[in-house]
């Protein structure tokens, strides 16, 4: 009896279940690292005046990204456009992705909008936000009787 010849299904793969356990644990040990396929990624600190961000944007152009804040959260959109210049034929290996990215981090506190300021240098994005007056802590003087 002759049986007809099948392709392998790919995407039944036994080990799938396994392999997403097993990075779902990872990523639970890795401490406080955000996760690799988040783009872009980011830092954020703060002082008693302000809070910064950086976000590591190489290959996009800053006047493709968007930064924008409400309230206390602020938003990274933008997008990595591909390199025309090379034929899409001609990749041997391709792990830099293109295309649209949004990120939003909420803040420790809210900050006057109006007086956040952007710049990029070297392909990383530096956003300094100053911090509202009205959410600065204030040292409250004791009167001794």
């Amino acid at each position: 009896m002759l049986y007809p010849m099948t392709r392998f299904d790919w995407t039944l793969d036994p080990f799938r279940e396994l392999h997403r356990l097993q990075r779902d644990i990872n990523r639970l040990f890795a401490g406080w690292n955000p996760p690799v396929d988040q783009f872009p990624a980011l830092n954020l600190w703060s002082s008693p005046d302000e809070v910064v961000l950086t976000a590591e944007i190489p290959g996009v152009d800053p006047k493709d990204v968007d930064v924008s804040v409400i309230g206390n959260v602020v938003t990274l959109e933008g997008e990595r456009k591909e390199d025309a210049s090379i034929p899409a034929e001609s990749f041997h290996r391709r792990e830099r992705e293109n295309g649209k990215f949004m990120r939003s981090v909420r803040l420790p506190y809210e900050v006057e909008a109006d007086k956040v300021q952007a710049r990029c240098e070297n392909g990383v994005l530096r956003v300094t936000l100053p911090r509202k007056e009205s959410t600065k802590p204030r040292r409250i003087a004791i009167h001794a009787e």
